[in-house]
Order: structure tokens, then C-alpha cells, then sequence
């Protein structure tokens, strides 16, 4: 298959998680190239997610490296081939990579988890809000940026309408719900799009209130997207200077954790949804 200059965040993930079976095996890359007759920069190139593989490829290097876990490798084999054009293709050209790539995430996810303390969750936002988020970005945003991010947010919300439905849990803290961005109609508008997507089945949504004696976390945005197996989890964490994604095991097991406390601080979706109706009384 044909080398990429621009691998997309799977196939990079993909081509990681061949080299961690490769080290876990104890295996250096011209070893492993010498197992699998390939050419050391083959190894290299398919572990940077430049060079495309097949799912027959994936089960020679997991022979190759003495792994038995079938779970996991079909999940490797479910990755392979190369980029399958998406929605969000047409958004690279427009758009900053990892905002691509996290479209392209949330796409591939068996389950979604988000925490956010200043800000509604983008797959929960109207676009009256979003837009009002977007005037506010520094640097200013040309009018065209603006409008490809607000369409790029808004197709992003379709996974949670696909059939069947992905599992979507949002824990939102009180201050994103006050912060009445675009003024009290665009706000009172996004709290009861709130109370109508927590309606649905596959939507959980929960408040942490000012009143929790607890607040888990250090306040940053958190994007957990489960993986088919759990060793490919990811979590995606905002920044001042665009998306950061992270993967490494010991991160994700904090991260897990944290969200369980946040959950555990949280009122239940019954009570969120009457926290949030009276807060829509108040505007």
C-alpha cells in the first residue's frame, strides 16, 4: 500500500500500537523486519502511520510478536487499510489537523465521556451558541474560519443521532450553564437544547452545582473516546494552542478516574434536568 505523507490520528494510533507489541516482545526494528521479511524502514514507516497495512499484515506482525489477544488484534485489523475519506475530509484543508482528527475520533468511538467546567459540551451546543463561542476566539477569526468551524461542530453532533446510538455521558459543571454566552435568548435557547438531548437514550448528562463539596480534576476539559478494546481508549484535552491527545496507559486510568469522581460528585440526570429547568427560569 502507498506511504502517507499526512496520517491521520488512527492510522498513527495503529501504527503505535504495533510498535508497543514490538517492544513488549522485546524485539528491536531491524529485528522485527528480519522476522517479518521487510526492510527496517518498512517497520519504521508503518509505525509512524506513513505506510498503510492490512489486516492479513497486522496478524503476521502479531504472530510475529507472540500476541494472543485476539480481542485486541481484531480491534489492530479494524484500523488497517488505507484513510477511509469521512465527512470530515473535506475540513483539512480549512480546519487545524487535530480538529479534523477528533471528528474522525468521535466517529470511530464505541462510547463518549466528556467533562467541561466553562463550556457546554461541542456535541450538545446550538448553533446560536456555538457561533457566539466562535466571535470570542483570539486571534479573531476571519468570517469565512468562522463559519467552517461552526459547520465542522455541528456535523460532528451527528454521532449522536447515527442508528445504532452511540453512548454519550457529559458531566457539566455549573458555571458553563451561567456563562450565558450570546445573551439571555441564545442561552435560554442551549440550557433546554440540554434538557431535550438528555431526553434521549443514549444521552446522560449531569450537573456538578456550585454546592458539591467535591471537585475532582484540576478543571480542564476532558474528551474520553472508548476504544473497541480498552487499551485503545484515548482522551483529548483542550489547550490554549489547539487540541492535545493522549493514549499512554497510566494517563488514561487517571483520567477514568477522574471522570468517575466527577460522575460520583454529580446530581443524577432526573436532577440535572430540574437543576437546568429552573436555571431556565431564571434567564
Amino acid at each position: 500500500m502507498a506511504p502517507s505523507t499526512t496520517p491521520t490520528l488512527r492510522q498513527q494510533r495503529l501504527g503505535v500500537e504495533l510498535r508497543k507489541l514490538r517492544e513488549q516482545a522485546g524485539l528491536t526494528s531491524t529485528g522485527a523486519a528480519e522476522l517479518l521479511g521487510v526492510t527496517q524502514a518498512r517497520i519504521s514507516s508503518i509505525e509512524s502511520g506513513r505506510y498503510a497495512v492490512s489486516a492479513e499484515r497486522v496478524r503476521a506482525f502479531a504472530r510475529a510478536y507472540a500476541c494472543t489477544d485476539e480481542t485486541l488484534i481484531g480491534a489492530l485489523c479494524g484500523m488497517t487499510g488505507g484513510r477511509t475519506r469521512g465527512w470530515w475530509d473535506e475540513y483539512r484543508e480549512h480546519l487545524p489537523a487535530p480538529l479534523v482528527d477528533l471528528a474522525e475520533l468521535e466517529h470511530h468511538a464505541a462510547e463518549l465521556r466528556v467533562a467541561l467546567v466553562i463550556h457546554i459540551p461541542a456535541l450538545l451546543q446550538t448553533t446560536d451558541h456555538a457561533r457566539a463561542l466562535f466571535s470570542e476566539v483570539v486571534p479573531p477569526l476571519l468570517p469565512y474560519e468562522a463559519e467552517h468551524r461552526l459547520s465542522h461542530r455541528i456535523k460532528r453532533q451527528a454521532v449522536l443521532h447515527r442508528d445504532p446510538p452511540i453512548p454519550y455521558t457529559a458531566l457539566i459543571h455549573e458555571a458553563a450553564l451561567r456563562m450565558g454566552f450570546g445573551g439571555p435568548r441564545v442561552a435560554r435557547a442551549q440550557l433546554q437544547h440540554i434538557i431535550d438531548m438528555s431526553e434521549r437514550d443514549n444521552v446522560t448528562v449531569r450537573v456538578l452545582p456550585f454546592g458539591s463539596d467535591a471537585f475532582p480534576g484540576t478543571g480542564q476539559s476532558i474528551d474520553y473516546a472508548y476504544g473497541p478494546v480498552q487499551k485503545l481508549d484515548t482522551v483529548q484535552v483542550d489547550t490554549h494552542f489547539g487540541c492535545e491527545f493522549v493514549d499512554a496507559e497510566a494517563q488514561l486510568i487517571k483520567f477514568r478516574s477522574v471522570l468517575d469522581r466527577m460522575e460520583r460528585a454529580s446530581l443524577k440526570p432526573a436532577e440535572t434536568r430540574d437543576f437546568i429547568h429552573r436555571l431556565v427560569r431564571e434567564i
